[in-house]
């Protein structure tokens, strides 16, 4: 394994345990960790639209408006979001607007993914601004995690 893949997994578990916070509360479980270009984590979040009554209350959104408040700067340039699931259109148009440097994502959301499944908000052109993603870390973990989830929900 080589250095940058230890990075990705080590935050990767950080936003994972973010996630099963949220699944302890009663939340869909995913998580998100902020990190600036020199490794610092700026943000750690998990999904609250339940607990917040707020469908923007995602991860992804969350851990930007704290690194945003942080920073004191919308713009939140050469920084890397990790997120358990692949983002949704909300949060994936807030990552470019934000002007992540990148995403890293663990598994793959088929129905609403609009980093690569989807729709892939980063490789549009005619946005000004490209997100650069790395998908599949940690990605059976994050995916169990996911699947558990429901299917407890479901009563399966």
């Amino acid at each position: 394994m080589n250095q940058i893949q230890e990075v990705h997994e080590k935050y990767m578990k950080l936003a994972l345990d973010e996630a099963k916070k949220a699944g302890q509360n009663g939340e869909v479980p995913i998580g998100a960790i902020l990190v600036s270009e020199d490794e610092k984590i700026l943000a750690a979040a998990y999904n609250s639209t339940i607990s917040l009554s707020d469908p923007s209350a995602h991860a992804e959104i969350l851990a930007l408006r704290e690194a945003g408040h942080k920073l004191k700067n919308y713009r939140l340039i050469n920084t890397t979001i990790y997120v358990t699931m692949e983002p949704c259109l909300m949060c994936m148009g807030a990552i470019v607007h934000a002007r992540l440097k990148r995403l890293v994502f663990g598994t793959y959301d088929n129905k609403w993914g609009a980093a690569g499944s989807l729709y892939n908000f980063a490789e549009d052109k005619r946005l000004n601004h490209k997100t650069d993603i790395v998908s599949g870390i940690c990605e059976e973990e994050c995916r169990s995690l996911i699947q558990e989830f429901f299917k407890e929900k479901r009563g399966l």
